[in-house]
């Protein structure tokens, strides 16, 4: 079967049902947005630029002048590389550890779960757990103090997170491919966490 990459916009409409995502608003006019409180994100939406930030697609505005200037740049982008434009999707702007969720379709285990530090992190430090998918609350906090890393997580410098509600997280995370048995791939990165939150800000999914 063919398989389908899902836009960022298209991802979070699936993960919503399971999974908190950063409050956004997909538009293609400035004059729709409704999204009032700054720093806001600026991201092209088209399944012809899934790697955003590969073609200068994610910008950061502090307020309504960058918020114009940028948008507007956003769409040249598109129109000079001829993509096909879903629109801009505006997000609003989180802090904190920045975690990643996966999921894989692995031939001789079905799902798998990862779960580490998220952003570049990701991919320097390769500093991953791994577990078949579902898993319950004591498969998560294994997960969790499998990493390296693990004393981040717990407040070794003093910003710790909320250690519980990750923990719940990745258990619903693990539960997508009961409902999604054609689900290929799942990459959640970053996912935003402090003390109070969790928050998606950027997923990508791929379906069969």
């Amino acid at each position: 079967m063919k398989k389908e990459a899902l836009t960022e916009f298209e991802s979070e409409k699936i993960l919503n049902s399971y999974l908190p995502i950063a409050r956004n608003q997909l538009i293609k006019k400035l004059n729709e947005l409704k999204l009032k409180k700054y720093p806001l994100v600026l991201k092209i939406m088209s399944k012809q630029a899934l790697h955003k930030s590969d073609i200068k697609g994610v910008r950061i505005v502090h307020n309504r002048e960058e918020l114009e200037k940028n948008f507007n740049d956003l769409i040249k982008i598109a129109k000079r590389k001829k993509l096909n434009l879903q629109g801009i999707l505006v997000q609003e702007y989180h802090e904190g550890h920045e975690l990643f969720i996966g999921i894989k379709k692995d031939p001789t285990f079905s799902h798998i779960l990862l779960f580490g530090l998220g952003g570049i992190y990701v991919e320097i430090l390769k500093d991953i757990s791994m577990r078949a998918c579902p898993i319950a609350i004591r498969d998560a906090e294994s997960m969790i103090n499998d990493l390296k890393a693990k004393d981040i997580l717990y407040g070794a410098r003093g910003n710790k997170i909320n250690i519980n509600l990750l923990k719940k997280l990745l258990v619903k995370a693990s539960k997508i491919p009961i409902k999604y048995p054609n689900l290929q791939e799942l990459d959640i990165n970053p996912l935003i966490m402090n003390e109070k939150e969790a928050i998606i800000v950027d997923a990508r999914m791929v379906l069969e």
